[in-house]
């Protein structure tokens, strides 16, 4: 009998992503959303049942996530690096990641995967693998020390007897991306991003990301972190090749910090003025001032991870980004 998979966040990047290999291996599928949510990308996987609910409210997932279900996908989070969300950030990442960890108790559920991410184990220097000790639960960026203390949450849950699985992708880079990598693809095309911070990281394709959640949910160890990685880059670098995966000629340098967090002070000032987001924030100068590069040995071994290189997952983000009208040719 085909498995049953409850996923939070299923309207997201990384949610989508999961639901399309979950479709893909026949899986039954419960597709959790908020009641403000576009649900119109659900449309196109047949058979998808979908529910509303709440992380950030323990009533709204009351009743909703069945008894021993096969997987609790936790997918849902907020990624905004812009300290204006902070309060929110904390509320979705921690809060509700709490709270689904009761709710999969009370469930009994069969397996739990958790989508964490690298920046989990906090700046360190070298490679990180999953015995390196985190630091992030202090640091000052928020996002950061949210997925970290989001974390510590699941391991809770572990202790309290929830069969969990921790996830933590890289940078991720692939289809259905509407607000993070991809921005850059809009921001090249526009000449808006001359300047980038001076540090790099490792990058990981969405749909083998998706990929190793829906392993990890059937072959995974219960309390283990899985990191994805592969390729890697700085982060000058990969502007550059996507001003080459578009054709068009544009110079991009590495700045100083300094520099950029001057620009990033005023762009955040005035971005809500014209009704949108900064290009760039005082948060990510900082995050990608520094490099975030991680070994994916266990996921290899113990999942069968596959790797793609940059040029595979920015073509594929851009074909998705040209598709759907997000970018003009």
């Amino acid at each position: 009998m085909a498995k049953t998979a409850f996923v939070t966040g299923s309207t997201g990047f990384v949610g989508l992503n999961l639901i399309e290999e979950l479709h893909a291996q026949g899986w039954n599928i419960i597709a959790m959303h908020r009641e403000a949510s576009d649900v119109t990308p659900l449309a196109r996987f047949a058979g998808v049942e979908r529910v509303f609910g709440d992380i950030t409210d323990q009533r709204t997932l009351r009743n909703i996530i069945p008894r021993h279900v096969d997987c609790l996908f936790h997918v849902a989070g907020n990624t905004s690096m812009w300290n204006r969300v902070r309060v929110e950030q904390i509320k979705v990442n921690v809060r509700g990641t709490r709270n689904i960890v009761r709710a999969a108790l009370e469930a009994g559920v069969r397996r739990f995967v958790h989508t964490s991410s690298i920046v989990a184990y906090g700046v360190n220097g070298g490679t990180i693998t999953e015995d390196t000790p985190t630091r992030a639960s202090t640091d000052a960026i928020n996002y950061v020390r949210s997925k970290a203390l989001a974390e510590r949450e699941v391991r809770k849950g572990v202790s309290a007897g929830l069969p969990a699985v921790i996830m933590n992708p890289s940078n991720i880079i692939g289809a259905y991306d509407t607000s993070s990598w991809s921005r850059l693809f809009t921001l090249v095309r526009q000449g808006r991003l001359p300047a980038m911070p001076p540090g790099g990281g490792s990058f990981c394709h969405a749909r083998e990301v998706a990929r190793m959640h829906v392993a990890a949910a059937e072959q995974g160890r219960i309390g283990a972190n899985y990191l994805l990685g592969g390729a890697q880059a700085s982060y000058v670098g990969l502007v550059r090749e996507i001003a080459r995966l578009i054709g068009v000629r544009r110079r991009s340098v590495v700045l100083h910090p300094r520099l950029l967090q001057a620009y990033a002070t005023v762009e955040e000032w005035a971005a809500p003025l014209f009704g949108r987001e900064p290009d760039i924030t005082r948060d990510a100068v900082s995050l990608f001032s520094e490099n975030f590069y991680c070994s994916s040995d266990r996921a290899r071994s113990e999942l069968g991870y596959q790797p793609q290189t940059l040029e595979r997952m920015l073509s594929d983000c851009r074909d998705w980004l040209y598709e759907t009208g997000r970018l003009k040719h």
